[in-house]
Order: structure tokens, then sequence, then C-alpha cells
């Protein structure tokens, strides 16, 4: 494909492959979608954004053996009434017409989730966050057998933000203080954000640093000045905030903020669908979003 010029500012010209979904997943039929936890917070969203998209219909809703919600409706559960899909335990999914799934369930359930998804040959998009090593390398494993697509967050403009943050990192990273911040609901139990630490990764990486070894989380009392070379993290947990994510690169005499702010989880869910039909026509391995938007193939040209 012939790269375009997409967009440019002050004297940087960025080029990018055309656009991965347009050029590749609209051109599929229907994507029959199964849903691991659909009973879930995100798994309601997953099942109405399901029937939103055109080009997808939920196929599988999949709930935990022992859930009291086994036989019904899960367009009831999602709020937009029947849609004759019942949830069902794993032990009796049946997967002949099921084309990928996808699991924003909780770090515990990732690797019998996986397991599943192996052994029945079926590709899985990962939104689960809060993950340790030991389950990051079970994605990388699972990717040996099938095609996984695992990012910290589906959103389209977070994972711009996430390229933009690492051009904002090339041009001013070595000379500014880089402070990232994100907000959520109550409920959330990991802190900070996975994508919080993936913008983090993605600033570290591009700035030749570890982030396990220049990560401040949160700060008190008399902590001496600041070490130019750290990426702080600050975290606020209130009511029912989606999410809100800034990156700051701050100098003296002036400051950059890259924000993101979503209203709604469908952004998120609206993502991993897409993400999902782009996924059902890849061959085994491990992908993350940038890869299904076509993001990866920006590059930052030189002033000219």
């Amino acid at each position: 494909m012939t790269p375009l010029t997409r967009f440019s500012s002050q004297g940087f010209f960025c080029m990018v492959q055309p656009d991965t979904f347009t050029t590749q997943a609209n051109n599929f039929m229907t994507i029959n979608i199964g849903i691991l936890g659909a009973n879930g917070r995100m798994g309601r969203v997953l099942i109405e954004a399901t029937r939103q998209d055109e080009a997808s219909t939920l196929q599988l809703a999949l709930v935990r053996e022992t859930s009291s919600l086994i036989g019904v409706d899960v367009g009831e559960l999602a709020g937009i009434g029947a849609v004759g899909i019942l949830a069902c335990p794993f032990s009796d999914a049946q997967t002949d017409d099921v084309d990928v799934m996808i699991d924003f369930t909780l770090p515990d359930a990732l690797s019998s989730n996986l397991t599943w998804c192996v052994d029945h040959k079926l590709p899985v998009v990962i939104g689960t966050t809060g993950l340790n090593q030991h389950q990051k390398q079970a994605i990388a494993d699972a990717a040996q057998t099938i095609p996984v697509l695992c990012s910290a967050n589906m959103s389209i403009g977070v994972n711009l933000l996430f390229n933009l943050a690492r051009q904002a990192a090339r041009v001013m990273g070595q000379h500014s203080d880089i402070e990232i911040w994100e907000a959520h609901h109550r409920f959330k139990k990991d802190a900070p954000s996975g994508t919080a630490v993936a913008l983090g990764e993605v600033i570290a990486e591009q700035l030749g640093r570890n982030l396990s070894e220049c990560a401040v989380y949160g700060r008190e009392g008399d902590t001496g000045e600041r070490d130019a070379n750290t990426i702080g993290f600050a975290t606020i947990r209130a009511g029912d905030i989606v999410g809100e994510h800034t990156v700051l690169f701050a100098d003296i005499g002036e400051r950059l903020e890259l924000t993101h702010k979503a209203s709604s989880r469908m952004t998120f869910a609206s993502g991993a669908v897409k993400a999902a039909k782009w996924l059902a026509a890849q061959k085994v391995g491990l992908y993350d979003m940038q890869d299904a938007l076509g993001l990866n193939s920006i590059q930052l040209l030189d002033r000219v």
C-alpha cells in the first residue's frame, strides 16, 4: 500500500498506511462474536455493541459455571431487550459458528479463558487490565497457537494518544518533566490503570528508559527535588468517571498536555468489536490495538 500524508504541524509530517479497518475489516462478511464474562459491566456493554455493529453478530455469551444467570437472555442483562442468545457456562458452549472471542473479565480468570480459547482454536481479543508478568506470559504463549489481540485500552482515541505521546517524547522528552495522571470510577480495582502504565511504557521505550526503574507512583512528604529521569503517576478514583488520561511534558517556560476523556464504556466496547473483526482474519500471533488501527505504521519524519 502507498503511505498517505495524514497531517502536519510545525514542520513535522506524519506518513501512515491507509486505515486498516477500512481496507480490510470492512470487506469482511458478518463476524460471529462470543463474549467471555457476558454478565460483567463491560460484558453487558459488549452485548449492546455487537447489536449496534452491522458487520457483527453475537453468537455466544459465556458466564461462570456457578452463575445464577445461566439461561437468561443476555439482551435482557444488557437492557436492550431479548436477543435470542442465552447466558451459558463453558461446559455447554457451542462454538462451531463462533469466529472470535472477546474477554474483558478479571485477571484471575485469564488463564482458564485462554486455555479454553486455545483448546477451541478461537482467536481472542483481550481487554483485561491489571495483568502480572505471569499472565502476560500466558498471553504470549497462547499467541503461539491462536491469534491474540491484547490492549490496555480499545478506544481509538486512546490509541492515537499512545502514538502522540511517543512523538512528544521523541521531541520533548529528554528535557521535560513527564507526568501521567488518570481518573476512573470508584469500582476500578487496579491502579494505576493499564492505559496509564501503557502510556508510561511507550514514553520510556522512546527515551531508552526502563519504566520499572524510572516510574514514581505517587509522592508524599519530603521527596526532595524531582529526578529528571523519572516518569510520575497519579491516580484518582471517584464516582462514575468512565476514564480520563493526561500526559504532561513540562519544561521551564512551557508545557504540553495530551488528554483523552471517555464519556461512555461504549467507546471501549465498539473498539473491541472492531478489533475482533480485524483479528478474525489474522494469522496466529500476538497483536495490539495499534496493529488493528494501522497506527504502528505512522512515522514521524524529520523537519523539512
